[in-house]
């Protein structure tokens, strides 16, 4: 099943063709994939730029086109008998920054043309390496020749990739067998529910969380009436017409409330230069539209 598999049958659960999700799954994953409905659509960047954590499986020894086990072999190395023992050291030289160069098999573009379009007529075209951050390389356990580790990562970071690097560096190649998402940004697989839980019960829209209650992970500030009306014509509140729930950086992207609806989302911006009003700089408004 594939991530627009999933966005097709809520369309149907819910019926409105207004679904989206945050962070394309590939096809051999499982786990946590967030799903917009109706005016949630309208949050989904939000959601895109979360950290991930994945539970990965990959066998040492067999490289392929695809990096995944859905590809076609491309080659098969001898496994060195000291591989193992190296493995925690090379799994060393991948936490933190990286950079890494995307598959052929992604939807990134090339000029306009999604990669996997050039690797399905056997082309490989040059890609540029990205930065990515691995803030959690854990090894889970060894049953040679395969390996299970835990990833916790930054936005865009192709887990295919990281194992088929780890495979060179230990010099004898891998693929992925297994993916499986366990946290997107704040949600974790315990808070997943199926798509069979999501099954109408007497023709009932499934219960969905509102757009305030699935961006929770951003600090909440609260508007005063005069500043909530003001923000329907698309002027940004003052620090005096606020209350900050917790403590707020500068720059950071915070959600406006008016009342216990989600009015808009901001940045933290006092005293800003470039604008003469407001101590916010709106990037979406949800009110007044």
């Amino acid at each position: 099943m594939t991530s627009h598999d999933v966005v097709r049958q809520v369309r149907r659960i819910c019926h409105t063709r207004k679904v989206g999700h945050a962070g394309t799954l590939d096809p051999l994953a499982t786990g946590v994939l967030l799903v917009a409905v109706g005016d949630g659509t309208k949050i989904l960047q939000f959601l895109l730029a979360d950290n991930k954590s994945y539970r990965a499986t990959f066998k040492l020894g067999i490289t392929t086109d695809t990096l995944d086990a859905e590809g076609q072999v491309l080659q098969k190395r001898a496994v060195a008998e000291g591989s193992l023992a190296q493995l925690e050291t090379v799994c060393e030289q991948f936490r933190g920054a990286i950079e890494q160069i995307p598959p052929m098999y992604s939807a990134l573009k090339k000029n306009g043309v999604p990669l996997y379009k050039f690797a399905r007529r056997g082309e490989v075209v040059k890609r540029e390496p990205r930065q990515v951050t691995i803030s959690r390389l854990e090894i889970l356990q060894t049953d040679f020749p395969d390996i299970t580790i835990e990833v916790d990562c930054s936005k865009g970071t192709y887990i295919r990739s990281l194992v088929a690097d780890i495979g060179e560096a230990l010099g004898c190649g891998a693929h992925l067998t297994a993916l499986r998402r366990l946290k997107s940004g704040a949600f974790s697989i315990n808070d997943c529910a199926s798509l069979e839980q999501l099954q109408p019960v007497n023709d009932s829209t499934p219960q969905l969380l509102t757009l305030d209650q699935a961006l929770f992970d951003y600090p909440a500030v609260q508007l005063d009436e005069t500043a909530a009306k003001a923000l329907t014509c698309g002027v940004p509140p003052r620090l005096e017409q606020v209350d900050i729930i917790g403590h707020i950086e500068v720059g950071q992207v915070v959600r406006l409330r008016a009342a216990e609806t989600l009015a808009a989302m901001a940045r933290f911006a006092p005293h800003r230069l470039r604008e003469k009003r407001g101590d916010f700089e709106l990037i979406r408004v949800f009110v007044g539209q």
